[in-house]
This record gives C-alpha cells, sequence and structure tokens, in this order.
C-alpha cells in the first residue's frame, strides 16, 4: 500500500474516532446545559444548544435554557422564539409563561403577548395585571405649524413671474395651524385592539387675488379627522390591522364677478369637504425580522386612488433599543396607472429613559397617506421630503410625556386664469415647521 494512501486512511479514521468521541446523548446533553445555566454562562450555554441541536437532540429544557440565556442577554425576539418551542410542549409551567410573555413585551409583540396570557395561571394573570377587556391608554396632543416664509411669500411677485397682467391670479398662502389629538386604546378581546383617535385641525391661509390690483382675505379651515384602528393577531403571529379614517370641514372662498357695471367685487363661498381612506396592514415576525405589506383604498379632493406599501423592520440587536424600518410606496389611479412615488425610512434608539424616534421621506406625496392612514397629507399642493423626529419621556410607569419636530417642503401653486380658464402657473416652495407635545396614560 503507498505510503501517502495509508496516511490518509490513519487520519481519517483518527477524524472519525474524534467525531465520535464528540458525540453527545440526551443525558450529557440536560447535565451540560443545566450547569452552564447554572453558572449563568449564557454565551457558552447558546453555543453549546446549538451544538447540541446540529447533533439532532432538542428537548424542552434545552430550549427554555436557550430562551433565558438570550432573555438575560436582552436579546428578547431570540428569547421569545426559543420560549414559544419550549410553549409548544409543555404550557403549565408559571416561570415559562412568565418569560414567554415579558420577552413578548419587550420585543414590541404586546398583542400576541395578551393573547397567551389568557392561558396563563390566575396568579400570574394577577401579577401582570391581565384582563380579558380593558382600557389599555389614553392620550392626547396639541401642536403648532407656522410658516416662515409667509411674509415673503405675500409680498412677493409670483404675479409678475406667472404674467398674470390683467387676468385674475391667485394663491392661498399657508400661514400657520394649529391642533389638538386625542387618543383612546382599549383591548376588546386577548389579541384584540381597537384604538380611536380624534383630531381637530384650525388653519389660517391668506387668499390673495391680483385682478388689476391685489387683494387679500383671510381663509379660515376648521378640519375634522376621526380615525378608528382595530389590530388583531391570527393565529400565532400574522398582525392584521384594517382602519378607516374619516376626514371633514369647511372654509370661506372669495370668489371675484363683475356686476352689470363692469365693477369687480368679491363675495363669500362656503366650501364643505370630505376625505375618507380604508387601509389595512398585515405583517408578522421572524426572529430579528418583521416585513410587511399595506394597501390604501382613498378618496381625497374627490379623486379615488390607492396606495400600497411594502417594508421590513430590523431589530439587529433583538430588542427595540435599536431599530429600523425601510419603506416603499406605490400609487395607482385611473390616469397614471400604479407607480413607485416615495421612499420612507423609519428608526428610533433608547437613550437610557428616553427614547427617540425619527422618519424621513422623499418622494411624491401629494395625497399621502402615511402608515394606516392616521396621517394623511391632504393640503393643497404637494410635498416632497419631510423629516418627523420624536422624543418620549417615561415618568414612572403609567404617563408617558413625547415632544415632537416635524420639518416638511411643501409645494404649492399661484395659478392665472382668464375667463374661468387657468392660462397659467408658477410653483412655489415653502418649509413648514410644526412642534407637537403631549401626554398619554397607560392602564
Amino acid at each position: 500500500m503507498p505510503k501517502r494512501t495509508l496516511i490518509t486512511i490513519i487520519l481519517l479514521l483518527f477524524l472519525l474516532a474524534a467525531s465520535a468521541q464528540k458525540r453527545l446523548n440526551y443525558f450529557e446533553a440536560d447535565k451540560k446545559s443545566y450547569e452552564l445555566f447554572n453558572q449563568q454562562k449564557w454565551d457558552e450555554l447558546i453555543e453549546f444548544s446549538g451544538e447540541v441541536r446540529r447533533q439532532g437532540i432538542d428537548f424542552f429544557y434545552l430550549q427554555a435554557r436557550t430562551g433565558i440565556a438570550y432573555y438575560n442577554l436582552k436579546k428578547y425576539r431570540k428569547a421569545t422564539d426559543w420560549f414559544l418551542e419550549a410553549w409548544k410542549n409543555d404550557q403549565s409551567f408559571e416561570w415559562l409563561q412568565e418569560y414567554l410573555y415579558y420577552s413578548l413585551v419587550y420585543s414590541g409583540r404586546s398583542l400576541e403577548a395578551t393573547k397567551y396570557a389568557a392561558k396563563f395561571t390566575n396568579q400570574l394573570k394577577s401579577k401582570i395585571g391581565f384582563s380579558n377587556s380593558k382600557l389599555i391608554r389614553l392620550a392626547a396632543e396639541g401642536g403648532f405649524s407656522f410658516n416662515p416664509d409667509f411674509e415673503q411669500l405675500i409680498n412677493g411677485s409670483l404675479g409678475d413671474e406667472a404674467n398674470v397682467g390683467d387676468d385674475y391670479g391667485e394663491a392661498f398662502y399657508l400661514k400657520n395651524y394649529n391642533f389638538e389629538s386625542f387618543d383612546l386604546t382599549h383591548q376588546i378581546l386577548p389579541g384584540f385592539n381597537i384604538f380611536h383617535n380624534l383630531t381637530i385641525l384650525s388653519s389660517n391661509r391668506e387668499q390673495q387675488v391680483d385682478w388689476g390690483e391685489r387683494f387679500t382675505f383671510p381663509i379660515k379651515t376648521r378640519q375634522y379627522q376621526y380615525f378608528l384602528n382595530p389590530g388583531f393577531v391570527l393565529g400565532q403571529k400574522i398582525y392584521v390591522s384594517p382602519s378607516l379614517s374619516v376626514i371633514w370641514g369647511n372654509f370661506d372662498l372669495f370668489m371675484g364677478a363683475l356686476n352689470s357695471n363692469s365693477i369687480k367685487y368679491f363675495y363669500s363661498s362656503p366650501q364643505n369637504f370630505s376625505d375618507i381612506i380604508f387601509s389595512t396592514s398585515v405583517w408578522s415576525h421572524f426572529g430579528n425580522f418583521s416585513p410587511g405589506a399595506e394597501i390604501n383604498l382613498a378618496n381625497i379632493y374627490n379623486k379615488s386612488f390607492t396606495q400600497l406599501s411594502a417594508w421590513v423592520t430590523v431589530y439587529p440587536f433583538s430588542n427595540t433599543n435599536f431599530y429600523f424600518t425601510p419603506r416603499v410606496y406605490f400609487k395607482s389611479d385611473s390616469e397614471t396607472g400604479l407607480n413607485y412615488n416615495t421612499f420612507g425610512i423609519a428608526g428610533g434608539a433608547q437613550l437610557g429613559p428616553v427614547h427617540f424616534n425619527a422618519q424621513y421621506l422623499v418622494g411624491d406625496m401629494k395625497n399621502f397617506i402615511e402608515a394606516a392612514g392616521y396621517v394623511i397629507s391632504n393640503f393643497p399642493g404637494t410635498s416632497d421630503s419631510k423629516f418627523t423626529g420624536s422624543l418620549y419621556f417615561p415618568q414612572g410607569k403609567k404617563y408617558q410625556f413625547v415632544v415632537r419636530y416635524i420639518n416638511q417642503k411643501v409645494t404649492e401653486t399661484y395659478r392665472v386664469y382668464s375667463s374661468g380658464v387657468e392660462i397659467n402657473s408658477v410653483n412655489y416652495n415653502f418649509i413648514k415647521h410644526t412642534i407637537t407635545g403631549g401626554i398619554s396614560w397607560k392602564f
């Protein structure tokens, strides 16, 4: 036998022997994992558990110990997966119930947590404050938005740029607005919540008309929005969230006309409006990733369209201390069909006791609908960029304050009419700044 072949055979026999020596049985896996568990060597326990499973061994206590190891490393989303595996095998242990509940809560999956909690022991239910139906949260928030370019626009020369001449030029310049918003969330059944919101908005604009000379009229808009949003879990972890948003309001529009003597005059023409948006979101959780999709069916300014979006939320550290969500939006109507229109990136981070959340949107945001139809850009004109930053300050276990800042670029239009027909227009831009603050009560 050639020497090289002999060496190869000996090496293979050695590797097989070494492999055989490393093979574990159930009792050895249980003993070693229990030792590492008692020694609180969480990283080693996770590594050892992985090796045991690669050898085809898995059992209830190995799953539970792996979950506890991840839980103590604050990797709650990975811990949840192992607690759920253990739960499938045995639901009777109160300590497992508690670990499962809090790992879900700390993973941002509270709706699932309540669904599982319905099967917990009465003692644990009392400890976590479980109830089949209850009030969850009340909140109030108010804000003020302003246009720092208002004076420049109202005193500008857009009429000259649009060559208004002796024709009829018109623009509506946003000055400011304020709003008040009230939230109520309650649990109807375990794993089934309903969120309500009522928002009242009051805006101030200046209607400017260039018609031989310049005329200005104050325009006040009163807008109301009611938002209804049930949310529930289908099966084990499929989240479904339909919503309905109804917007209505009124404002006075000033119309120019000529009397029988060809003398110009203006009259007030009260205007009513209403918009409606129906949305449905579906998402789920897979380890450190949560993909989802949404469809919005809307009628805004008497124009119907469909908006679609898809996203994935990534939790790099397997908890909610840091996460980010890229999201893409598409829009479809009878004129243009389905087209891409907006990209968004959102994210959040825990900064000590304070939680920071931000979102940046870029694209064509005309009559644009954000998540679940809760925030709707139904103002005149369009927007191609928006930034929102929020800071959440907890006060004890029940109260939380929030402060937000929103910076949004808005494009509106100065229009020129001749005999009631638009013959020319000029776009103008401004930055809308919004500052809000609010408080919420958790029950």
